[in-house]
């Protein structure tokens, strides 16, 4: 997206409620559609404007199927970012900003819905796992991340302090966050120790949610973000891609510890905002798991690699008030609970508006990091309307 800066912004946010996988009272469209209607209402929209539509992830919900049940008065574009997971939640903002930038569509609705009994989704990763996990008992995808996540601490000298930092941020700013489902269920360090080991070295609290639910933002060109009522979240810039022994063959990369965040992808990404590390205020990070989530703000330069990664990726640095650098501050995929990600680009899009349970004061820069160790990656950075 270089060459995108401040053309378009975020005017409209709205989500469902997160309901314990499978038991959600909603089918999965009836989930999306909830989440699309609160962030029209939320953006003093009429939901008949909306004329773009973009997912990832695989979502059940096709955007023709999504306009019609909204009584749209056109469908001009509707995409899905295709493979990659979570890794494609980012792309598919960046995405819906090259539509709107580029005249396809006024006003897109970025969406994600999960409903395990209605979708399946766990079936999706049938298509990872081929003959050289499964002949070795691996099946899941926490078995995958931990088999990097264990090279990472013992190869690269990375302290698993790192993980449970990640893991007690996201719990602690939970607990300021009624709508999290961690809210009132704090943890300590004692509690993240003991807890059950999933795939060593990832215990309990290093593992996400699984959820069932919606949410949605609204993409639309900067020029017209005084037609809606909230204050924009401006797109700055967008990168995603996989490096060569990316892509679908997950295992074939030189670089078995990296999050997948490429150098010419992040520079791209730098590049493309004016900004650099340093410059980011507050940080939304897809933790599927602590180590993958790790890896991910190493590729960012958000944290030096190795043992110096520990010096840094701190409870105290990582939360706030106070911390120099907050992250996952609605208490993430781990602590407010997982619609494959969306949650993040909400509370992105929350910090610069200030209206986040855990508000960063005067946040001008919001970095959002999209799944990682995926067979693609993307990251998203926002700034608030005097960034541009």
């Amino acid at each position: 997206m270089i060459g995108f800066r401040g053309a378009t912004a975020v005017v409209g946010i709205g989500t469902t409620e997160y309901y314990k996988r499978g038991t959600s009272p909603l089918s999965s469209a009836q989930l999306v559609l909830q989440a699309i209607l609160r962030a029209c209402e939320d953006a003093g929209a009429d939901p008949r404007s909306v004329d773009g539509f973009v997912s990832y992830g695989d979502d059940a919900n096709a955007g023709l199927g999504v306009a019609a049940a909204l009584g749209v008065h056109e469908v001009r574009w509707s995409t899905q970012v295709w493979g990659g997971g979570g890794g494609g939640i980012a792309a598919a903002v960046n995405a819906a900003a090259a539509a709107v930038y580029s005249g396809q569509a006024e006003c897109v609705a970025v969406y994600r819905a999960l409903n395990e009994a209605d979708d399946g989704r766990r079936a999706f990763s049938k298509g990872h796992l081929g003959s050289l996990y499964t002949a070795h008992g691996i099946l899941t995808p926490p078995q995958i991340c931990a088999l990097r996540t264990q090279r990472l601490l013992e190869v690269d000298g990375v302290p698993a302090s790192t993980m449970e930092a990640i893991a007690l941020a996201g719990y602690h700013h939970a607990q300021n966050n009624p709508d999290a489902v961690a809210y009132g269920k704090p943890i300590d360090h004692d509690a993240y120790q003991s807890c059950r080991p999933i795939s060593d070295p990832l215990r309990l609290y290093d593992c996400s949610r699984e959820n069932d639910g919606a949410a949605a933002i609204l993409v639309v060109s900067s020029d017209r973000v005084g037609d809606y009522k909230t204050t924009p979240a401006v797109i700055l810039a967008g990168a995603q891609g996989a490096a060569a022994g990316w892509t679908e063959s997950v295992e074939n990369e030189q670089n078995y510890t990296s999050a997948g965040f490429h150098p010419e992808l992040v520079q791209r990404l730098w590049n493309g905002a004016g900004v650099g590390p340093d410059d980011v205020d507050v940080t939304q990070v897809y933790e599927n798991f602590t180590g993958p989530a790790v890896a991910a703000m190493i590729d960012h330069g958000l944290c030096p690699p190795g043992p110096a990664a520990g010096e840094i990726l701190t409870v105290e640095n990582l939360t706030l008030p106070g911390g120099s650098l907050p992250i996952n501050t609605s208490g993430g995929n781990i602590a407010e609970g997982f619609v494959h990600g969306m949650g993040l680009v909400l509370e992105a899009v929350r910090q610069i508006r200030g209206d986040s349970a855990n508000p960063v004061p005067g946040a001008d820069i919001s970095l959002l990091i999209g799944g990682p160790m995926a067979p693609i990656v993307s990251s998203t950075i926002f700034g608030s309307p005097a960034t541009v």
